[in-house]
């Protein structure tokens, strides 16, 4: 018997064609998970298809989906179900940097921007994916995995990053109110905190930043890619369902230096 087998299983993964949500789809598909991309880039699709498939594990699925857009959302689960037959965990991990704006600087449309990718696309997909969790429960087949994408600035302080902290600190929120309203069907919704990982994101930075966190982060070293991929399977496994409503760091230490 292997302890994290997830054959049989379907996880959604928004976003993860790269960085995060791509490390966290591998580790799925290696415990034998039938892992659904829904992601923007069809080129990046594409590639995270290939590298799926080449794991030998269950059977990966892509889709273009903006997560901001509802009629692609419903599209995407729509797809997903047709293919898959049924969902099982959803890591609602698509997102964006933000603006980057001090707070004098501020923008509507660069808020908006920020708040429509990171908490409006999240609770979109929540929305859906639920409605089919909630349909199984009532048919005699409860229980769900939902699992965000959130981050330390949710609750530190950074400059120029209030639209991108702000937008973390209301999904944490929902993942607290999803995990309450849920439960009944059995069904458990965590947010991940994570602190300083080397993506596409953090390259298009200004160097100093990863030198100081660096020296910021008590364990002195950015988080690995790898340890992400059993993060993501404990979360989907059964081995996780007594915990529901956290929003965990996973930062090497960064939230209490």
């Amino acid at each position: 018997m292997t302890l994290f087998d997830l054959t049989g299983r379907t996880a959604i993964i928004t976003g993860g064609n790269g960085g995060l949500g791509l490390a966290m789809a591998r580790g799925l598909a290696k415990a034998g998970a039938n892992v659904a991309i829904w992601a923007r880039n069809a080129d990046k699709n594409a590639a995270a298809f290939e590298e799926l498939c080449a794991l030998g594990g269950g059977n990966p699925l892509v889709t273009q989906c903006d997560v901001s857009v509802e009629r692609d959302v419903e599209d995407a689960l729509a797809m997903t179900l047709d293919v898959l037959g049924r969902v099982d965990i959803c890591f609602a991990n698509a997102g964006i940097s933000g603006a980057g704006t001090a707070i004098p600087d501020i923008t509507a449309d660069g808020w908006d921007h920020t708040m429509a990718i990171n908490t409006r696309g999240a609770a979109l997909v929540y929305k859906h994916v639920s409605r089919h969790m909630i349909d199984r429960a009532k048919n005699g087949d409860p229980g769900g995995k939902l699992i965000a994408t959130s981050s330390g600035q949710s609750i530190m302080g950074v400059n120029r990053s209030s639209d991108y902290a702000a937008s973390k600190a209301a999904l944490n929120g929902l993942t607290r109110a999803a995990a309450f309203e849920l439960a009944r069907y059995q069904i458990t919704a965590n947010a991940l905190l994570f602190g300083y990982y080397e993506t596409d994101i953090t390259a298009k930075a200004d160097p100093r930043f990863a030198e100081w966190m660096a020296r910021r982060i008590p364990l002195r070293r950015p988080g690995d890619h790898a340890g992400l991929e059993g993060l993501a399977v404990f979360f989907a496994s059964s081995h996780s369902d007594y915990i529901t409503g956290q929003c965990l760091p996973v930062d090497g230490g960064l939230c209490i230096s």
